[in-house]
């Protein structure tokens, strides 16, 4: 049993867990209706807990939307119970859709490399197993690109001591996770996970991408 889910306690996931009256839906579905008479695109991104990657990109400027949910797995609609056995190959993932003429997808990979530990294989911090992997789920050509690129530049500046690991590929299918995992940090702000872990990810974004903070 990996630490977050210690802190959760079987009490919450009991009382909160909402498997089957979530939307399921994979990304090709949603995506096209978020994006109709807009100039927006859509990152989806793998960095331990989903709950960290949420609670840091509500901050940014040109973000319009986000949701948890799990990509890349081998089956179809999976629950939180299901994806953090191990067993089902999914990532827990982030759905960021984001507004392009106020931000872009290299501009999210910059803060992506900085936020979490993307040296560490199946694993941030306490948490591990392949569902905590760090990755990048590209859709095109130029998000593949631009992926690659922003992470030979990462190793090149050196931000990591040790050589990273995050993986690159296209994203093969994407679900939403349940309601309660939405916006997990506002809604539960003196969690015991929030409080040791994600609060301290999402000040440290305050701390290093002033810059980037939602006006």
């Amino acid at each position: 049993m990996v630490a977050k889910h210690l802190w959760i306690g079987i009490g919450f996931l009991m009382a909160t867990g909402c498997a089957g009256k979530r939307a399921k839906h994979e990304y090709t579905k949603k995506n096209s209706q978020k994006q109709e008479s807009m100039n927006t695109d859509t990152a989806i991104l793998a960095g331990g807990c989903f709950w960290c990657l949420d609670a840091v990109y509500r901050q940014m400027e040109g973000i319009l939307s986000i949701e948890c949910g799990y990509a890349n797995g081998k089956i179809k609609n999976p629950t939180y119970k299901e994806v953090c056995s191990g067993l089902t190959g999914h990532a827990e993932v982030t759905q960021l859709v984001f507004d392009t003429d106020k931000t872009n997808y290299a501009e999210i990979l910059t803060v992506f490399w900085k936020i979490h530990d993307p040296t560490t294989l199946n694993r941030q911090g306490n948490d591990v197993g392949t569902q905590y992997r760090s990755g990048i789920y590209y859709h095109n050509k130029v998000q593949e690109d631009i992926a690659l690129k922003s992470r030979e530049a990462a190793e090149e500046a050196k931000l990591w001591d040790d050589p990273i690991v995050t993986e690159i590929v296209p994203l093969d299918c994407y679900y939403s996770a349940e309601e309660y995992h939405q916006d997990y940090y506002t809604n539960n702000p003196d969690q015991p996970y929030c409080v040791a872990v994600v609060g301290e990810k999402a000040a440290k974004f305050r701390k290093l991408f002033a810059d980037k903070l939602k006006k």
